[in-house]
């Protein structure tokens, strides 16, 4: 028996995973890798919400736990992962200059709103008004480290490459079993496959598709992530990313040709130098109602629980939600009210 079996593999299964190995727990993962949001994601930790410059929801707290949990990781992986990778928010108009530097004087914000005006004096970008100096973000290269994980940390007895099929499920008394396995607590950290869950599927998961384009410029030269209505984000030698949209009516992982015009339309009010489109990937984000979290335990079946909802900031949230599953499960800590999802009970 194991203390846990985990299902998914994304961002939040491999932040359990990783919280479990760190307490001596036992575990075996289920993944069959069909949510792709994580391994498309783009992997920038941003704490400020930058289309209206106001901190993102617990960023101050979520921002240090993942700088320390993902270098960890990188050193024990032995690859690359983290890069800084400050951010210059591309302003519109003098009034919206004011409104960053009134932002940047907030005590929540300073330390990562620079009240200096940056001038652009990239030719490749299209920038009249200048742009504002976001600090303290990182990038996550997300699927290099959720495929090293996988090979180097989970052995072969640890995980096991499959679709979860729900009926093979037995919740007994003191333990749960899938196909001979048989473990303590599950938790299902499936992202927007958990529709498909027959135990959690009441919760208010609505699902909102991002799409990113690759793009390869010799002339762009920039080392800065450039946000104005999409980001422009470096992620190796004269290749970006640009992205992402929105989408909440396709729940699909296929890559759409009138996203991509849309993406290319706002990416030419950005740059004026050639680029050729060598990629275009696509993924369905977890998105939640109160876009809050889904953390907690099953309301009758106390031996299941969830882990999800993280939006497209799972690369902050994940370690400090898992942590913070874990040792409710464990040790019945107080779970916070804004992601317990005893907050939707009425809808089971």
């Amino acid at each position: 028996m194991v203390d846990y079996i985990i299902v998914g593999l994304g961002l939040a299964g491999t932040a359990f995973c990783e919280t479990l190995r760190q307490n001596q727990k036992s575990f075996f993962v289920i993944s069959d890798q069909s949510q792709t949001s994580s391994i498309v994601a783009a992997g920038l930790s941003n704490p400020v919400i930058l289309k209206r410059f106001s901190l993102a929801w617990k960023a101050d707290e979520l921002l240090p736990l993942s700088q320390n949990f993902y270098p960890d990781l990188e050193r024990q992986l032995k690859i690359k992962l983290v890069e800084d990778q400050p951010i210059l928010r591309k302003f519109s108009s003098i009034e919206e200059q004011n409104m960053w530097f009134e932002a940047s004087d907030k005590e929540v914000l300073k330390q990562f709103l620079s009240p200096q005006l940056v001038r652009n004096t990239n030719e490749s970008l299209l920038a009249p008004f200048d742009f504002g100096k976001l600090m303290g973000a990182y990038r996550l290269r997300t699927e290099s480290f959720l495929i090293n994980y996988q090979e180097k940390i989970l052995s072969r007895d640890k995980f096991l490459s499959d679709t979860f099929d729900y009926s093979h499920l037995n919740v007994m008394g003191e333990c749960i079993e899938y196909n001979g396995i048989r473990a303590k607590n599950l938790v299902f950290a499936e992202g927007f496959g958990i529709k498909k869950n027959p135990f959690f599927k009441y919760l208010p998961v609505q699902g909102s598709k991002g799409e990113y384009l690759v793009i390869k410029s010799t002339e762009l030269r920039e080392q800065n992530a450039i946000k104005a209505s999409i980001f422009v984000i470096p992620i190796e030698t004269n290749l970006y990313l640009v992205g992402a949209n929105y989408n909440s009516v396709d729940k699909d992982n296929i890559p759409s040709g009138e996203t991509k015009q849309e993406l290319l339309k706002k990416l030419e009010k950005m740059i004026n130098c050639p680029y050729q489109v060598v990629g275009h990937v696509a993924g369905v984000r977890p998105t939640v109602k109160d876009r809050r979290p889904l953390l907690g335990t099953h309301p009758t079946q106390k031996r299941l629980h969830i882990l999800n909802g993280f939006g497209s900031h799972g690369v902050m949230i994940a370690p400090w939600a898992a942590k913070e599953l874990f040792y409710n499960i464990e040790q019945g800590t107080l779970m916070n009210d804004e992601v317990n999802i005893d907050r939707f009970q009425h809808l089971a």
